[in-house]
Formats: structure tokens, C-alpha cells, sequence
């Protein structure tokens, strides 16, 4: 067996004391345009309170009417209306957007990446394409990524004002080890569009496990409310602390959460009950 090395993290006093952070909730529709125009609104919204980092949520740009719609709007990496509105946003409102997820074209002319894309300052500077692919079969209800979605491949790593940031996007929250393969960070941002059925069984209190074991801020950005399509998703946008504990919820509609992310805190819970220097695995 071999043990882990001791974990040090760089969130902390001296390096940054304070953040502020946005979380946007959507009820994106079947009109790109028009979520493209909403999603300006509440990015804009968000950056009026100060925050410097934004965090939009899964499939802003389209819930179409069939899976196969978002394959039709996928974009080439670098280019398109979705890019060019998420770069000029971050660039006119001087933040950090990560972008919920957008379809990326894939090497196969029938699935998409479903890819969230972060910009600071308007400059590209993560990609992380979505691994877990999430399906599901009830009487009522029926799901298939796999259909759609062209699996990611590789596990993302990224920093953001000296911060380092897990990314995972929806189905990956349910998938512990995936984040722990991402340490050392302190933050981590998860857009999702979690289903109603699912969300309420399980989406809290997932969140709310990975920020424990992880002891790390947690930014989950969701899809609220019923769509033009029919489907319902379950919202509940929430920043949860290391602690575990919530500091924001939007449960259902179209809106924006904020809070501060205060590195003092995130020191005090690693320090006082130091559980990721006793990992052994």
C-alpha cells in the first residue's frame, strides 16, 4: 500500500483573505437566442454585486424539445456566438466566468462535448469536458447521455487567482473519487441540471458530502424550474462552506446567489480537524 503524501493547501492567510462568487440559476428554454440574452442579464446581474467569479449552470444555451438538438448548435472549439458572448462578457464585466456547459463539436458528427469552458478577463483559460455520463429509467421518466454525449477523458486541473478549483459538471457529483483525483484544491464548481426527481432525493446532500470530505467551498450552479420542453429540473442552487453548511439557495426560477469565500474559515476547519493530512489512500 502506498500512503498519501501530506496534503498542504494554498488557500489561505497571505495569499488571498476574501472572495466574492455569483452562482446564476437558469429555466434555459428551446430559443438559444433567447437564453443567450437571459444568461447576459443575470451574468450582468451577478457582476453588479461585486463578484468576481460567475458560475452559470449546465445546458444554459438550449433544453431542447429532442436530446439530439444541442448536436445542431455545437460549436468548434474557439469560435461561435457562445464563445464569443461568454468572452466579451467576462471581458466587459472584468470576472471570472466558468461557463455552465456548452456543445463543443466531438470527433463523432453525432455526439457533442458537453464542455465547460472558464474565461478571466475574456481569455480562455480552462476547458473541462464532462466524464460522467448520467442515465436513468423510471416508469416516467428516461435519460441517456451516452446517446448524445461524447465521453471526456481527461481529469481537469486548473487555478484561478492563485486558487485551485475542482471542476465537475452534473453526474460527476455522485463520483467521490473523481474529485479526490483532483487534490489539492479549495474550491469546487459544479454546473448541473440535475433532474427533479433526482435532485430531490439526493442533490443536497451530495453537495453538502463533498464539501465536507473534501473541506473545500462548493459552487453548484443548477437548472430550476419547468421548461419549455416538459422537463422539470430541480434547482436549488446553493454555495456551501467546508463546513458542510449552506450560505445560499435559490430554490426554484431564474436568479443569483452570492457569497464571500473566506480563506480565514476554509484555514480554521483544515487546521482544527486536519482530516486530509490523515488520508491514507
Amino acid at each position: 500500500m502506498v500512503l498519501n503524501k501530506r496534503y498542504t493547501h494554498s488557500l489561505g492567510a497571505g495569499v488571498m483573505k476574501d472572495i466574492k462568487v455569483a452562482v446564476v440559476q437558469m429555466v434555459s428554454g428551446t430559443n438559444v437566442a433567447e437564453n443567450v440574452e437571459k444568461m447576459s442579464a443575470l451574468v450582468k446581474q451577478a457582476a453588479e454585486t461585486g463578484a468576481r467569479w460567475v458560475v452559470l449552470p449546465e445546458y444554459w444555451p438550449l433544453m431542447g424539445q429532442d436530446d439530439r438538438d444541442k448536436v445542431g448548435i455545437a460549436e468548434k472549439l474557439g469560435e461561435g456566438v457562445l464563445q464569443q458572448s461568454l468572452s466579451e462578457l467576462s471581458a466587459q464585466l472584468n470576472i471570472v466566468l466558468f461557463a455552465g456547459t456548452i456543445p463543443l463539436q466531438s470527433t463523432d458528427p453525432d455526439k457533442v462535448l458537453n464542455t465547460m469552458l472558464v474565461y478571466d478577463q475574456g481569455q480562455l483559460i480552462g476547458q473541462y469536458h464532462k466524464m460522467h455520463l448520467f442515465g436513468f429509467q423510471s416508469a416516467n421518466e428516461s435519460y441517456a447521455e451516452e446517446n448524445t454525449i461524447m465521453r471526456g477523458l481527461e481529469v481537469p486541473e486548473l487555478k484561478v487567482d492563485k486558487i485551485a478549483v475542482a471542476q465537475g459538471i452534473c453526474y460527476d457529483l455522485r463520483f467521490p473519487e473523481f474529485f479526490r483525483a483532483q487534490l489539492p484544491f479549495e474550491v469546487m464548481v459544479l454546473p448541473a441540471a440535475f433532474t427533479f426527481t433526482t435532485g430531490k432525493a439526493h442533490w443536497q446532500t451530495l453537495l453538502s458530502a463533498r464539501a465536507i470530505e473534501n473541506q473545500c467551498y462548493v459552487l453548484a450552479s443548477a437548472q430550476g424550474g419547468i421548461h419549455q420542453n416538459g422537463r422539470r429540473t430541480y434547482g436549488h442552487s446553493m454555495i456551501i462552506n467546508p463546513w458542510g453548511e449552506v450560505l445560499a439557495c435559490l430554490p426554484e426560477g431564474e436568479g443569483v446567489i452570492t457569497a464571500t469565500l473566506d480563506a480565514n474559515q476554509l484555514d480554521m476547519v483544515r487546521s482544527k480537524l486536519p482530516a486530509l493530512n490523515h488520508r491514507l489512500l
